[in-house]
This record gives C-alpha cells, structure tokens and sequence, in this order.
C-alpha cells in the first residue's frame, strides 16, 4: 500500500516520519525511548482501532499501543512498526446516579479523576495523573483507595475490546468471562481496549497527607516503626515510605474524610526525630496530581521492583544499606480490600503482598546510563531473597523470567490459554509478553 494512498485512506490520522508532529507523538514518559514507527495512526474511534489493526498485519508490521506512554521500556513505540495512538480517545463521561465512569482507551488518570470529582467520586487510580488508564487498569492498577475499594482492575465492570483479528467485543463477567478475567492483571496481551467501565465510590473531595522524613542514622528504627504502624493502620490509610540520597521519610496518604485523618500522626511522630514534616489536608484531585512533576516526561529512567509478604528487620537492614545512593527506593502499602478478592477472580497473581518495593532511579545524560542502570539492579537485588514475586506494571527487562515473576504457574497456564484463543499468532507481543501456545 503506497503512501499516497494510505493518506488518502486515513487523512490527518496519519502520521509519519517527516510530518510536523511525528517526534512529539513518539516521544514517551523515559527519554531513553528514541524508536521511530514507520507510521503512527492516532485513532479517535474503536472503527479506526480495529482498521488500524488490520493495517498493520496487512503490511507486515509490528503493533504497540499507546495511551499514556509509562511503560519504562516505551513498549507502546515499535521501530519501523505501526503505533496505534490513543490519545484522542480521552473522554471520560460519569453517571453519578449509577456511580459508573466510562472511559475511553486514551484517557489519562487525571481526566478520570477530575470527571469523577465533580461529585465526590473517584476510584482506584493510580497517583500520578499523567499516567495511562490503558495501561495501569490492564496490568491490575494500585492507588491511595485500593485498600478501601481493590485495584483499578478489581473496579471495571466491562471491557469494549478489539481484537487481533479487528472483531470489537463486550467483555463483561458473562460475556466472554474468560476474557475479563485475563484482562483484568494480564496486561495488553489479549486486544485493545478502547472503553473501560468503572464502578466509582463517594469518597468525598478530601485527603490527607502525613510524611516525615529522617536522617539515615535513623532509618532502620523509623522503618521497623512504620512498618510495625502500617500492619494495624485503617483502610483509609496507605502507608507509603522512601529511601535514598542520605535520607528517610515515612508516612501515610489518607484518601476520604479527614475527620480521624490525625489520629496516627502521634505515634509516626514518635518514631523519631525527623528534620522535616508535611502534614496537611489537600484535595484529592491535588494528591492525584502531586507527584506530576517530578514524574515528568524529561527524563531518561529505569527501576526494579518486587512484591513483599512481610518487611523483616533482615530486609529493612538491606534496603538501609543502599540508603545512601543517588535514586529513590519506594515501599507502598498493599492488604485490606486488596486481599479480599480471592486469588482465582482475576489474573492478578499478587494479593497477599504486604508491600510493593520500587528501586527507581532518574537521570538526564546518556553517558550515565549503564552505571545508573546498575545501581538500580544492585540496590534491588539487595532485598530479593525477601520478595515474593512482582508487578506487571513494575516489570522492566527481565523478560520472560520476570512475567514468570508476575503470575504463578496456573494462572499463567489460564493466560496462556486465553492468549491463544484471542490472539494465537501474538499479534499483541509488545508487552510484557504470554506467548500463545505453539501449534501442533
């Protein structure tokens, strides 16, 4: 298909290297992406989805799916391949009566946030609002109400879905059931979801944050207290902490009214002498967006993660020894409404995880990236005898090894099975990838 005619077929939908706006459409969240498509199609339908689809296997070429663009390894961007952009598919439309959100497939967490805010609604949504809802929801979905309310992924209650072969879908808990389960942790294996519907909750227009942060000598007993306070903590509380560059702050994000949202402040307080505090009330759509800027979309990037069922003091001790270095090492909160979903409802595979740990690190010179790149592997494999497996969402290059680490062994083989009954050629391989079974 000559370029002359893919014009003609797809108007200004088309982008390709040369036009004005091809270096802004690739450009992704981790500067270190630098790969050109051979086209872009920015869909503003799920007609123009299932066409694209069926562009890129008609030519030959590799499809990633873009909607917010975090992935830290810019799957969303093939070399010489066909992006499927689905940033003009932003909108988010709520029924406050029936607390349900409909959410297009480009759409930020931030356009969800703000929609469902105008009537005190929200749900699970991740905390950096630029983020993608594609991309948190399919992988399972953490935020500041998950421990009230589950994961984002636990809140959809239907999927609009097209599929390798270009066939749009309804996938709900009786259509297609398979299906909805997969998608819900699998990741953006099995389609392409352009509408997500969400279940909201009144949460109010209110959080709450408490953080303290401690000189290094002082981390192991800080840590060990938080840890300690995080186990008999409410569910409107999610204990987060940070390490690194010499210092430790540890606290708790409270999302809905803040009427005894001070109540755990004294005995944080109490767990040391720290050199600074933020302690405040806040909206919530400003905790939504607080972490945007340093999360920003300048910089080169790469991290490891792991899931804990437990914060020993032996890990504790392990993670204080890379105190010092020059990145940021993040533990978050998991339990409560998390792990009341039985484990077979869905494929996410890491529900008794007490803890979710990050090492992260953020730099803006090339020359730096395999010493940072190191730092970031040694500082996480410090605590790796601890973990119990992983985030999809956190993965980076570890490859099948690490979808391994995602998914236990019989949820990977249902995945496998729904992978080749959805897509047996993976035609949808740039993810974090379950291959469809090989053919007889």
């Amino acid at each position: 298909m000559t370029t002359t005619r893919l014009r003609e077929q797809l108007g200004d939908r088309l982008v390709l290297p040369g036009d004005e706006h091809y270096d802004r459409t690739r450009s992704v969240w981790n500067a270190m992406v630098d790969r050109r498509p051979r086209m872009i199609v920015r869909c503003a339908t799920a007609d123009d989805v299932a066409a694209a689809v069926s562009l890129a296997r008609e030519l030959g070429l590799e499809i990633g799916v873009r909607c917010g663009g975090h992935s830290v390894l810019g799957m969303s961007v093939p070399e010489d391949g066909l992006m499927i952009d689905l940033t003009p598919m932003g909108a988010v439309t709520v029924d406050p009566a029936a607390r349900r959100a409909r959410v297009q497939g480009g759409a930020l967490l931030g356009a969800l946030d703000v929609a469902a805010q105008q009537y005190g609604l929200a749900t699970t949504a991740g905390n950096v609002s630029h983020t993608g809802v594609g991309g948190l929801t399919l992988g399972g979905g953490m935020g500041w109400l998950a421990r009230q309310y589950g994961l984002s992924c636990d809140n959809v209650v239907s999927y609009e879905l097209v599929t390798a072969d270009g066939e749009r879908l309804r996938v709900t808990r009786d259509e297609h059931p398979e299906l909805f389960w997969a998608l819900r942790g699998g990741g953006g294996n099995f389609g392409i979801v352009t509408e997500f519907e969400f279940q909201l909750h009144p949460v109010g227009t209110r959080a709450y944050v408490a953080e303290l942060t401690y000189p290094l000598e002082q981390a192991a007993a800080v840590l060990r207290g938080w840890r300690d306070l995080s186990a008999d903590a409410p569910r409107q509380a999610t204990f987060a902490a940070a390490l690194g560059r010499g210092l430790v702050t540890v606290g708790y994000v409270w999302a809905g009214p803040t009427e005894h949202a001070a109540d755990l402040l004294p005995a944080l307080r109490s767990l040391g002498l720290p050199v600074t505090e933020n302690v405040g009330e806040l909206s919530y759509v400003e905790l939504q967006t607080r972490e945007d800027s340093p999360e920003g979309h300048a910089y080169r990037r790469y991290w490891k993660g792991h899931y804990v069922r437990g914060l020993p003091d032996e890990a504790i001790d392990a993670m204080v020894e890379h105190g010092d270095v020059d990145m940021g090492i993040s533990l978050q909160a998991y339990g409560g409404a998390i792990a009341e979903v039985p484990d077979d409802d869905s494929a996410f595979s890491q529900r008794d995880a007490a803890f979710e740990y990050v090492a992260a690190a953020r730099w803006s010179d090339a020359a730096e990236d395999a010493e940072r790149m190191a730092v970031a592997r040694r500082t996480a494999a410090a605590i790796e005898s601890f973990a119990s497996g992983a985030y999809v969402n956190a993965l980076s290059d570890e490859g099948a090894a690490g979808v391994r680490r995602a998914y236990r062994p019989e949820k990977l083989d249902r995945l496998t099975a729904v992978k080749t009954a959805y897509d047996p050629e993976n035609v949808f391989h740039l993810n974090h990838n379950i291959a469809p079974a090989a053919r007889s």
